[in-house]
Formats: structure tokens, sequence, C-alpha cells
């Protein structure tokens, strides 16, 4: 029978390093997995199946989640798991262990004894997948902040409050004092809804908790006034902000890691009649940029951005409200085009996704580096590509038009209504008609609608005034089914879970030009790029609508304030 080294040199391990970790390891073999993948003598997968064939062990690269049951999760910390890379798995043939060293077998019998298993079985697994399921099992285990406090209030809530000012020490990380936990669960349950902002909002009898998720306010927990002062303070004390400071706005920073997911929170607190109100905007770090399939153009829109994304200079401006997208967007299109021949500068405030292979400035007010003035100073770094979080003044425009001319592609972001104010608004700024027909070559306007819960809704023919106002032709009912919104667990009961995006894509082409040369009135140059072919935001949405991703009231909701005069609708 082939030993184990035999099987290691078979898989590919080369001699050389097998002999080096031989010497540190001579005996029970325990760390010899976690050392040759240290010095990457195989691929994971490759070292795992070659001991795997040795041990005579099943071999599986993924674990599925039914198969996690987190009832263990109330016996053991989730320290001890981790420490020894291994998890417990209930699956119909019978009760296994997985493990990512097979050397870990002591610690594998502990565990079959505390669970109680009597016939329990060993299998191979990735230290990814491992890890997945027990935050996942914890993650499934853990109580909410509701729940917490509804624990905590049992017997009154005076006795809360005393608990919480006795014992909650808000310098002690390691402390259970309620406060940090009631914190935490906040954070955690934040994450786990898919929340963008926690906010914490005093009244005149009680503390609300809600949640934006989807880009929609939903209430989470009413808390009594008497927590307000220590849960605000040890938010100020987890973002470094002075907890004695109650009067004047405070702007903060935390950086945690919850299971397997870095998040960054960016913390704003302001006084009001009531005291403290304070949000926190939460953003996953290890969320993967969308690419440019992902944000949801479609067809000829796609096509097209792709191309001017590509262009060798000029400006592309992608305007919209807050919270519409915007930086997503542009962020998509840098990943697409980076390459390691073409040098990317972005100025950004904050700065939210690192991107390999792209130098990133963070604006910094107190220092003076402003968007113009990093704008100034990124020229001379020889790019290829500048990104400009958002002009928000005439020199940043001054600024990004002459970089524009000068032979650089610059994308931006611009804070209007539609695609076709975002020439309005320059000209206001005192930009001259010429420089913004001869630096622009796109503006892309959009909105985000919220997707339908794949698992719940329902087909539905919405009413005549709501088909003529997103422009849908009745006769088109008979080829598409709509549907209509239900809830379910899946969806939190709102009968969404997602979102995805609309856009109008306005290309500078020669008349165009000649227009805005003539007039900066917004309707006149919304008028002549739909006859250029430009497919307005309600029209777009009415695409999604009749492929059933969303509902009529959700692209109604998002484009309120977007001109929908019937005349400028295009067939969909």
């Amino acid at each position: 029978m082939p030993t184990l080294d035999e099987h290691l040199l078979r898989a590919g391990v080369s001699r050389a390093i097998l002999d080096e970790v031989r010497r540190v390891y001579p005996d029970n073999g325990e760390g010899i997995v976690d050392l040759l993948l240290q010095k990457k003598a195989l691929p994971e997968i490759d070292l795992l199946s070659g001991i795997a064939r040795h041990f005579n062990l099943p071999f599986w690269p993924e674990l599925q989640a039914d198969h996690v049951n987190p009832g263990f999760t109330e016996k053991l910390s989730i320290q001890y798991l981790k420490k020894y890379k291994m998890v417990p798995l209930e699956t119909p043939e019978g009760n296994f262990i997985a493990l990512n060293d097979p050397f870990h077998f002591q610690a594998a019998d502990d565990l079959c004894r505390i669970l109680g298993y009597t016939d329990c079985r060993i299998v191979l697994s990735t230290h990814e997948a491992i890890q997945s399921a027990i935050n996942m099992a914890y993650d499934m285990s853990r109580s909410t902040a509701k729940e917490f406090f509804e624990e905590m209030n049992g017997e009154s809530t005076s006795d809360l409050i005393s608990e919480i000012e006795e014992k909650g020490d808000l310098l002690d990380e390691t402390s259970d004092a309620p406060i940090i936990k009631l914190v935490n669960l906040l954070l955690s349950g934040a994450i786990k809804d898919r929340a963008s902002d926690i906010h914490i909002e005093p009244y005149q009898g009680f503390v609300k908790v809600r949640y934006r998720i989807d880009g929609i306010l939903y209430d989470t927990l009413s808390l009594p006034r008497k927590v307000q002062s220590p849960l605000i303070s040890r938010v100020k004390v987890m973002a470094n902000l002075n907890i004695a400071e109650k009067r004047l706005p405070q702007d903060g920073r935390i950086e945690i890691r919850i299971a397997d997911r870095s998040v960054d929170i960016r913390v704003s607190i302001i006084p009001t009649a009531f005291g403290e109100r304070v949000v926190l905007r939460l953003l996953d770090k290890t969320a993967a940029i969308l690419q440019l399939s992902d944000l949801g153009m479609t067809g000829k829109s796609g096509k097209l951005f792709e191309k001017l994304i590509k262009s060798p200079y000029g400006i592309v401006l992608v305007t919209g409200p807050t919270g519409s997208g915007k930086t997503t967007t542009l962020y998509a299109a840098l990943s697409s085009i980076n390459q390691p021949e073409i040098n990317i500068i972005t100025i950004e405030d904050p700065i939210e996704y690192q991107i390999e292979g792209i130098g990133q400035i963070q604006v910094n007010p107190k220092i003076d580096l402003t968007f113009a003035n990093g704008l100034r100073s990124i020229v001379r770094q020889d790019p290829d590509v500048i990104l400009v979080g958002e002009i928000r003044d005439t020199e940043t425009a001054e600024i990004a038009i002459q970089s524009s001319l000068t032979g650089h592609l610059v994308f931006s972001t611009l804070h209007t209504n539609d695609a076709a104010s975002a020439v309005t608004r320059l000209i206001d700024m005192g930009i001259e008609p010429f420089l913004v027909t001869s630096s622009i070559i796109a503006i892309v306007a959009q909105r985000l609608v919220r997707v339908l819960c794949s698992k719940c809704k329902v087909p539905q023919t919405p009413d005549d005034e709501s088909l003529a106002n997103i422009g849908i032709e009745k006769d088109l009912l008979s080829q598409h089914t709509l549907y209509m919104r239900k809830g379910c667990p899946f969806c939190m009961n709102t009968g969404y879970r997602g979102r995805t995006a609309i856009f109008e894509i306005i290309v500078m082409d020669e008349p165009l030009k000649r227009l805005i040369l003539k007039t900066s009135d917004a309707n006149l140059i919304c008028e002549e790029a739909v006859r250029r072919g430009m497919t307005p935001l309600v029209a777009d949405g009415a695409q999604k609508v009749l492929a059933g991703a969303t509902t009529v009231e959700e692209v109604l909701r998002v484009t309120r304030f977007v001109k929908r005069d019937a005349e400028l609708m295009p067939e969909v």
C-alpha cells in the first residue's frame, strides 16, 4: 500500500518541498496540510484529493447548506471549530464531520462525543467550504436584536436599564454587557438582512431603529429612551469619537469583521431636539464588484455603454440622485477596462471599493485635498483614465473638461434628475456650451428598482392608467406576463429581493451638439435625444416590467420626478 508521501508525490508535490516539510513534521503529521498549503506545494483541491485517496476518505469540495444543522452551536464555541477547521454535518446518509486536516482526528473524536454521535464518519473538505458552513450555522442561530431585547426585558424595563448602566463598561471590548451585545446584534442583523444603513432615531418617548434594505427604510426595533445614551456612547467609542460632545455633529468610521465578511461602517451623528441621531452606512468590503452584465443594461444600451467606456478621450457622466447606483456603475466600467497597459487613477469621497491595479485617492478637506486640487495633481501622473467621484463645483468641472480635451478619458457623476438636465446644470455652473459639446461624449442617467422575489411573485394585470403612465400598450399583455409582489420569509415579506438599474443614455452626436449650442433647455434636449434613438428611463423600466423583473408601481416610484410626456415615450 502506498505511503502518504508517495500519494503526495503522485499528486504533484515536489520532493524538495516534501523533504522540507518532513523535517518539521517527522512524526504525527499534524499541521502538515497547512504547511504544504503555505508553501503552495499544490492547489488545495489537488492536495486534499491526494490525502483523501491515502486515507480512503470521501472528499467534498463543497458542503451543502441543508446539511448544516445550527443546533450544535449551543454546545460548541465558534473558535473551537475554526481552530481545528471542522464542522458537523447531518445528511440523509448519517452524521459526518468535515475536516480540512485528517490528522485532527482527536478533535473530531471529541466533537462526536460532545454531540452524542454514536456513528460518525469523516470527510475532507476545503478550508473555505468549512469556514462558510461554520459561519452560516452561527449566523442562523444568532438571535436578533429584537429577540435579545425581549429576553432581557422579560422582568421589566427598569431591570434592563440598571443592568446596562451597571455592567456597560463601554471600553471593555470583550464584555458581555447588554449594551455591547445589543449593538453587535444590530450590526450583524443589518448585514444578515442586506441593509445598507442603520438609523438610530430618538423621539420623545422612545428610540426607533430602522434598517434601509433595497433602498427602503423598515422599522426594526423600538427601545425605551433610557437606552439612548449608552447605545450612542457605545457607537461613539467604536468610532473613536468624543463621547462627551453631544452638541455638535460628528463623523467617524468603524471597521468590523462579521464571520468571513469585512465591513466598513461610516458613522454620522447629529444633535436633534430629543438627543443625538445616528446613521451608520454599511459597506461590505468583501462583496465582489459588479460586472457590466450585472448592472441591468441589456441589449442595445449594454453594447452602447461598453463602446463608450472604451473611448480614447472625453467625459462620460453618470447622473441620478443619491443612492441610485452611480458609483457602482462607474466601478463596473473601470473594472471592465482595467488592463496592465492602462493607467487608471481615481479621486473619491469616500473610496468604497479597492480595485487592484488602480490608483485611488481619498478626498480630505482638512488638508485641502479637494476634488479640484486632487484632479490637478492626477493629470501630472500620466493617466489614461481618470475617475472623479463627483463634480460639485465649477472649478472641478473646468479641470475635468480640460483633462478630457487633452486626451484623457474622464468618468464622473452629477446630481440631476435625468440625462438632459446634466447639460443644463453644467451651463448653469458657468461652463461654456461649446466646452460642454466638445468634451462630453455621453451622459447616462439611472435609477435603482427593486427586483420581484422569485419565490413569491404572482401574475397580475395592472390597471389601464398605470399601464398608460409607463407607456405599455394593452395588446402587449398577450405576449408577456406581468407580476405583482406578494411577500414571503425569503424576501422578509416585502415582495422584493435585490435591485437592478434602469438607464437612459444620451450620446453626443452632431445634431445634439448643434442644439446645445443654441439652447440649454433640458426638455428640448430630451426630445431631440429620443428622436435620435435614446430610450428614456421610464421606457427602460417598462421593458423590465414586461420581462417580469419588477412592477409598474416600482418603476413609477423611482421615476416620478422624471418627465413622462406620452409623446416622448417610444414603443417598448
